[in-house]
C-alpha cells in the first residue's frame, strides 16, 4: 500500500493535518494530487498554541508544509478493497 493510494482512497473522510508551523486543520478530504497537496472542506483550523480557532468552508494545503496526517481506520479498509478490485480486474 502506497501513501498516495491511501490518501486518495480517503476522499470524503475526516482527517487531521498538522503543518510544520504547528497549526492543525480538521476537515474532510475533497481531493489530493501527486505532490500531496490537499483540498479540505468543512475545516476547523487551530493555531499552534491552541488559543485561536477558525472555521473555513474549504482550504488548500500545500503538501510540502504538512508535518503529518491522521486518517480514520476506515481509510485503510477502503484502500485494501480498491486494491483487491484492481487485482481481480487485471487477471
Amino acid at each position: 500500500m502506497l501513501p498516495l493510494s491511501l490518501l486518495r482512497s480517503s476522499t470524503s473522510l475526516p482527517m487531521l493535518v498538522e503543518l510544520k508551523s504547528g497549526d492543525t486543520y480538521n476537515g474532510r478530504l475533497v481531493s489530493c494530487d501527486a505532490y500531496m497537496n490537499l483540498n479540505l472542506r468543512d475545516v476547523v483550523c487551530t493555531s499552534r498554541d491552541g488559543d485561536k480557532f477558525w472555521k473555513l468552508n474549504e482550504c488548500y494545503i500545500r503538501g510540502s508544509s504538512v508535518k503529518y496526517l491522521r486518517l480514520p481506520e476506515e481509510a485503510v479498509d477502503r484502500v485494501a478493497e480498491e486494491e483487491e478490485k484492481q487485482w481481480r480486474g487485471s487477471g
